[in-house]
């Protein structure tokens, strides 16, 4: 299973399209917030992809803030993470996770990425593909799982 994860497109359309024209091989496609509009364009375009959303702090209407996914015998918790104080930790985000009994724990909103293994919750925040911070490439995730339940997580930068 592979799984594309990416945040904070920030209106960007045409580097959302491109990281979706890179992966049409991904099984879900997860953008974790702030990037509401372009992503409902791009997801018209690949009526076969299934793309999942979560709603950022500078999104608007009654999308979820937070979500826990089961997809392919995997428990995904997913947020934009402002609302969990994720500039302060990852604290909020991993009791939630933990709580919902989740294999993998997604956030953004810091506009940094990060992958970890905390407390048996992989954790990742793919960055921003289109504003990143720290001096840092804009980036996004890829999860692959394989039939053994062995979960890789990795950064790609664009």
């Amino acid at each position: 299973m592979k799984i594309t994860v990416v945040a904070d497109s920030h209106k960007n359309f045409e580097v959302l399209k491109s990281v979706a024209d890179a992966n049409t091989d991904s099984d879900l496609f997860i953008h974790l917030g702030d990037g509401q509009y372009e992503l409902i364009d791009v997801a018209n375009l690949y009526p076969n992809m299934k793309f999942v959303f979560v709603k950022g702090n500078v999104d608007f209407g009654s999308i979820k803030e937070e979500r826990v996914l089961n997809f392919e015998g995997h428990k995904i918790f997913c947020a934009h993470g402002h609302t969990l104080d994720v500039h302060d930790g990852v604290e909020a985000l991993l009791d939630k996770a933990i709580y919902h009994e989740c294999q993998i724990a997604l956030y953004a909103h810091t506009h940094i990425f990060n992958t970890d293994y905390i407390n048996g919750v992989y954790v990742m925040n793919p960055g921003s593909i289109s504003e990143p911070r720290g001096k840092n490439p804009p980036t996004y995730g890829i999860i692959e799982t394989a039939e053994d339940a062995t979960i890789k997580m990795k950064i790609v930068e664009i």
